[in-house]
């Protein structure tokens, strides 16, 4: 397969890409591994290490004067490229180093394609970085987000830049929150995918500028490209200046969302005036 993805294009290669490193991540499941210890209770496994491994085979063979930058890895590749390849090989290591399947595997050039593979259900979503598809059991779909679940996937894994001022469990508690919605916690970036395809309604996560993080931009661009409305916590676009993310399938979801999020801050911003009197 490597050396057939010279002739493909910049989402062949994504799909490719990711697709191989799903291979690795699924028949690698339920192995016991070894953990790569990376501080503040986080770890790689085998499978993140061998998985980014593949990946970089496959782009490297495809597109080999462009630049990479792998969660395991880091940065490979001349300085000072114009494309640049972002590679989550196993987004969700906790989950599956527990023997859950919420997992995916993120990649995607800078400002362009990407792919996101589910390596359990076999499900490929990608954009060539206008249209957004999903390809299953040898069938390809576009992508049609839809609020319709009222799902919304709220990342709760530290850290916290946000907090006091927003914190994503705060919004769970919010009584519109509650009446509007129901949450889920997958813990993997396949929920930003599933946004895109319908099957959540909505992503929160706090953070900084994510639009260059290697966990988000696939999705990011999948979402973007399937038609869903995606800023920042505090409204503002995605970009260096940004805070988090609010992905979600239609303006008025999205818009519900960021009334629940500006109602907290202000209540925190209250009780913080109160405590300083």
């Amino acid at each position: 397969m490597i050396n057939s993805c010279a002739s493909l294009d910049d989402a062949g290669v994504a799909i490719a890409a990711a697709r191989a490193g799903a291979d690795v991540v699924r028949d690698l499941y339920g192995r016991r591994l070894t953990r790569i210890d990376k501080g503040a209770g986080d770890f790689a496994t085998a499978a993140d290490v061998e998985a980014e491994k593949t990946i970089l085979g496959v782009i490297r063979a495809a597109r080999p004067d462009d630049a990479v930058l792998g969660e395991e890895g880091g940065q490979q590749g001349a300085a000072g490229v114009v494309r640049q390849w972002l590679v989550d090989p196993l987004c969700g290591t906790l989950n599956y180093a527990v023997g859950n399947m919420l997992v995916a595997v993120n990649v995607a050039l800078r400002g362009g394609a990407a792919a996101v593979a589910d390596p359990f259900s076999g499900e490929v979503f990608f954009t060539d970085g206008e249209t957004a598809r999903v390809r299953h059991d040898g069938t390809e779909a576009q992508l049609a987000p839809t609020s319709a679940t009222r799902l919304v996937d709220v990342n709760l894994d530290p850290p916290f830049p946000s907090a006091p001022g927003f914190r994503a469990v705060d919004l769970l508690a919010h009584p519109g929150f509650v009446e509007r919605f129901r949450p889920r916690v997958v813990s993997t970036t396949l929920a930003l995918a599933w946004v895109a395809a319908g099957k959540r309604a909505a992503y929160v996560t706090d953070g900084g500028d994510l639009s260059g993080s290697v966990h988000f931009a696939a999705g990011i661009a999948l979402c973007q490209a399937a038609g869903c409305v995606v800023t920042g916590i505090d409204g503002a676009p995605i970009g260096q200046a940004g805070r988090g993310l609010v992905v979600a399938a239609d303006a008025e979801t999205h818009g519900q969302l960021m009334s629940m999020i500006r109602t907290g801050s202000q209540d925190c911003d209250i009780r913080g005036d109160l405590l300083r009197l």
